[in-house]
């Protein structure tokens, strides 16, 4: 069985990006905030993580700079994985305002991530966002202890949670790598 420590990147610096007026995945490269910071080296403290033998991270600058903490105060190497990234919004990768995010993370919720009988949206289905953090999971299986920093809704939806605080750690215990 492998025990996965689920931590949500510390706060992220939002308006970083606002004024360049970057559109989808490009609102992702922003760095934490001083607050953020202290949020993961707070969280590195945590006994459970001591017993962990790697960090996963998404690509996400968020996620990277939690993780690079993490890795520094663990002393852990770090593994950048892909498909750790948050869940889409919108797969054509167009929307452009905070507005316009919350909006599609509404209906994601509303529809409880599963597309309406018959229609399709912008949004990463459950489904699908599933099927690539698990494939992520299962790779690293043959591990007793695994930290994997990643976001909100992607861990939320793996552990029926929409509440997932910046900076929680979440235990996900999965005795064969997946759900």
């Amino acid at each position: 069985m492998t025990t996965f420590y689920l931590i949500r990147h510390g706060e992220p610096d939002w308006d970083t990006y606002k004024p360049l007026h970057l559109k989808g995945n490009g609102r992702d490269l922003v760095p934490l905030t001083d607050k953020g910071v202290k949020q993961i080296v707070e969280a590195s403290a945590d006994f459970r993580l001591r017993e962990a033998e790697l960090i996963l991270s998404s690509p996400y600058t968020r996620a990277m700079q939690t993780a690079a903490i993490l890795s520094r105060k663990l002393d852990l190497a770090l593994q950048v994985e892909y498909d750790l990234r948050e869940w889409q919004p919108d797969l054509t990768f167009e929307y452009d305002t905070e507005e316009r995010m919350r909006e599609l993370r509404d209906d994601y919720n509303r529809c409880g991530g599963i597309y309406p009988a018959g229609e399709t949206r912008l949004w990463e289905s459950r489904d699908r966002l599933l099927e690539r953090l698990e494939g992520v999971l299962e790779r690293y299986s043959q591990h007793s202890k695994v930290i994997v920093v990643g976001h909100g809704t992607l861990f939320g939806t793996l552990v029926g949670r929409t509440d997932i605080e910046q900076g929680e750690i979440v235990e996900y215990e999965s005795p064969d790598g997946a759900r």
